[in-house]
């Protein structure tokens, strides 16, 4: 479409585009073929495409709604290449499901694995940085999560789909407080412990005496240190 053809107030053109009226009657029987390949498709995949989505679910989603999408709006595709697609994303994601199933080193390569990302209250930085997580996004899960101190927390593991699943300490250890400290009010109803300095980067505790904000945590290599809190 060349400049000359841009009219602002061509209403016809700005709704129906410059496809023929009879082309919206053909988009009906479009839209239930592809809305039907895709029921089909998401059922031979298996049920992980109705759940929190991994990597192989992820990218066969994708990898259909920009295959799919297209005829839908342009009548000059046809609907089989979508359906030849859609059939191989799905003998692809079935090979990938089976050979998971058979081979752990496989499964771990295509699907991903599991991440400990704290520790005894401590939080595994190096791990972190693998799984391109920040501090302050791990810190608000465990928030969203009612924990208010590392000390709460046996394990947090970052499962291969992404989600979270948090393993509380059954006997609560002394930690870091991870509250916003402008918050407090409810800092305050925190017990500290005179005997205890935690880091503040990775909540490792020790024992005192330590000269604060001079000797190195052996954890994380930072120097500043905060006293532990205890549940209120």
């Amino acid at each position: 479409m060349n400049k000359q053809q841009i009219k602002l107030m061509d209403f016809r053109r700005i709704w129906l585009g410059d496809v023929p009226v009879e082309f919206y009657l053909e988009l009906i029987i479009r839209a239930l073929f592809v809305y039907l390949l895709l029921m089909v498709a998401m059922r031979l995949i298996g049920k992980r495409m109705s759940s929190r989505l991994g990597r192989t679910e992820l990218v066969a989603l994708v990898t259909l709604a920009a295959t799919i999408g297209i005829p839908l709006t342009a009548p000059e595709r046809g609907l089989l290449p979508p359906v030849i697609i859609a059939i191989l994303v799905v003998i692809i994601s079935r090979w990938i499901a089976a050979k998971a199933f058979k081979d752990q080193a496989f499964e771990t390569f295509a699907l991903g694995g599991i991440s400990t990302l704290v520790n005894n209250g401590v939080m595994d930085l190096d791990t972190m940085k693998k799984v391109r997580l920040t501090r302050e996004r791990l810190v608000s899960q465990l928030r969203q999560s009612g924990i208010k101190q590392l000390g709460e927390v046996k394990r947090l593991y970052m499962e291969a789909n992404g989600g979270f699943t948090l393993i509380p300490n059954e006997k609560p250890s002394p930690g870091l407080f991870i509250i916003p400290r402008w918050d407090n009010e409810l800092y305050r109803r925190f017990i500290r412990d005179d005997n205890r300095l935690t880091c503040e980067n990775c909540g490792f505790t020790r024992q005192k005496p330590i000269e604060q904000n001079k000797q190195q945590c052996k954890m994380c290599g930072h120097n500043t240190w905060t006293p532990a809190v205890t549940k209120s």
